[in-house]
């Protein structure tokens, strides 16, 4: 025993308190090493995605040292959350740009040019053609102005793009289109013409479709270069992909980079599906990334995740991401030296009920409805019969596990609940009011008990395995479970159409008032 002898020789005799006594030094020593080096790592690294949940369609900016972002905010009031960042990483929401429910809001774009802030959206309204919308600030905190519909001929996923010869300002539109703006970039000047046609799919490669979308065009060095999506943006895991070209001038002809799509999934056992709608930021010492939005695979229900990757230029200045599949493991982060503490967690504020910023209302936004807002205790008046009708306010929970609760005290004729929401034809979830206690399931109610109870309940839904189960209680204490668990995975877009996710939240039914404080939310 090489030990044994070792240490004899350096004792000058077999001791085992000794022996063990060195081995746990030595054990000890190792493990400390670990944790360091574990810590190191954990320091200088992140883990996609860098914003967890429901946040597609990213587009970015850099101003200085300080990064905007924003999504998609489709049927989910306020609208157009702009979040923050110094790292690329760590976001804080910092405004939103849209108080109205216009439609559908899809594939917006943030730059920032001469001085001010804007956003170029698409509205879906159903029933009419697909509308573009602008929005501008000062200041990215805020307020947003008013938006204004621009006259575009049709084409989705308005890109903002200014020729650096001429300052001429365009939108760059879905399908490889493009229309001039005028110089204020309050209005179009011209008609809409098609300047690309896409990077041809092969024929033998899964998708959902051709789909020449999302357009970004950034200028650098020598070159404009246009990245679309093409592919499709759900369906098979296969689907969708960034694809770029480049030419010299804005006038073309543009050529496709012979190592196209940029980003791709590739086969449905990759971590992350449907990998694609991408922009290009650099950081201030000339670094690249790209923020692409992408489904976690087996947790399609929490819609399209925000994920980031280093890009870098091969010798004839085509852009590359190195990482290929491997965005699911550790990346050393971008910007290093930046105090995370300086942004407020998301989930760490839920409980303040900051509205449009953490929580939304669910295709409308009348702020009349809040009665008041403050120190963490909301009231809001309750509506109408179900909870597609009472517009649920949601959030983003983004983890794969978690248990929300919160106290209710109900005033007037009003039936009160948590719920999981997809939209009108798809939520969970369980209701209360002071006659009995209920379940909801595919937009249905369910499981309906009969009981006098009291004007205030707290209520809890716990969500492991893509599976809720609810709880309620009559002091906050001791908690009874519902005679319910329904598993929800597949409420999700290749289910229920509308590209949305399946959020958490809260929702008043009636005619009266709820109060909700007292809110948690943990991560299982």
């Amino acid at each position: 025993m090489i030990i044994k002898k070792n240490l004899y020789i350096c004792t000058g005799k077999y001791n085992m308190k000794k022996i063990i006594g060195i081995l746990s030094l030595v054990l000890g020593a190792q493990l400390f090493h670990s944790c360091m080096e574990a810590s190191r790592v954990e320091q200088d690294t992140y883990t996609n995605p860098i914003l967890g949940g429901d946040y597609p369609d990213p587009t970015i900016v850099r101003v200085d040292s300080d990064y905007y972002m924003t999504h998609s905010s489709f049927n989910y009031q306020p609208g157009l959350a702009v979040l923050h960042s110094r790292d690329l990483v760590h976001w804080e929401a910092l405004s939103f740009a849209l108080d109205r429910y216009l439609g559908s809001v899809w594939a917006p774009d943030i730059c920032y040019y001469k001085g001010k802030y804007w956003i170029y959206f698409t509205v879906d309204s159903i029933g009419e053609p697909y509308s573009t919308w602008m929005v501008q600030t000062e200041h990215p905190e805020g307020p947003w102005s008013e938006p204004v519909r621009l006259e575009t001929g049709g084409g989705i996923d308005p890109c903002h793009v200014v020729d650096v010869e001429t300052g001429q300002r365009w939108l760059y539109m879905s399908g490889g289109h493009r229309i001039a703006l005028n110089p204020e970039g309050t209005e179009t000047a011209g008609k809409l013409e098609k300047v690309y046609n896409g990077w041809p799919i092969p024929y033998d490669w899964i998708c959902e479709g051709f789909a020449l979308e999302g357009p970004k065009v950034y200028h650098v060095g020598d070159y404009y270069y246009w990245f679309n999506a093409e592919g499709g943006t759900a369906g098979p895991p296969t689907a969708h992909m960034e694809v770029v070209a480049r030419c010299k001038t804005l006038e073309g002809p543009w050529e496709n980079a012979p190592g196209n799509p940029l980003v791709h999934t590739y086969s449905g056992v990759e971590t992350w599906w449907c990998k694609g709608h991408s922009s290009l930021i650099d950081t201030p010492d000339g670094k690249w990334w790209l923020v692409s939005h992408a489904y976690k695979k087996g947790f399609v229900g929490l819609g399209r995740q925000t994920i980031l990757e280093p890009i870098v230029f091969d010798k004839d200045g085509w852009p590359v991401a190195p990482l290929g599949s491997n965005v699911d493991q550790p990346i050393s982060l971008p910007v290093r030296d930046f105090d995370v503490n300086e942004f407020q967690n998301h989930h760490a504020s839920l409980s303040d009920f900051r509205i449009g910023l953490d929580w939304r209302f669910y295709k409308e936004y009348d702020p009349s409805r809040v009665v008041s807002n403050e120190n963490g205790v909301l009231t809001i008046k309750a509506k109408g019969a179900t909870p597609a009708e009472a517009s649920p306010l949601l959030f983003i929970a983004g983890d794969e596990a978690y248990e929300y609760q919160v106290k209710a005290t109900l005033n007037g004729e009003v039936r009160v609940g948590l719920i999981n929401f997809y939209n009108e034809r798809f939520y969970a979830g369980i209701g209360y009011d002071i006659h009995s206690r209920f379940s909801w399931r595919r937009a249905e109610e369910r499981a309906k008990s009969r009981k006098e109870g009291p004007s205030t309940i707290w209520l809890k839904i716990h969500n492991e395995d893509q599976i809720l189960t609810g709880y309620y209680s009559e002091d906050g204490e001791h908690w009874q479970k519902q005679a319910w668990a329904y598993e929800v995975s597949g409420y999700n877009h290749n289910t229920a159409g509308e590209f949305q996710s399946l959020l958490p939240g809260l929702v008043a039914i009636g005619n009266g008032e709820v109060t909700f404080e007292n809110f948690e939310y943990r991560k299982i």
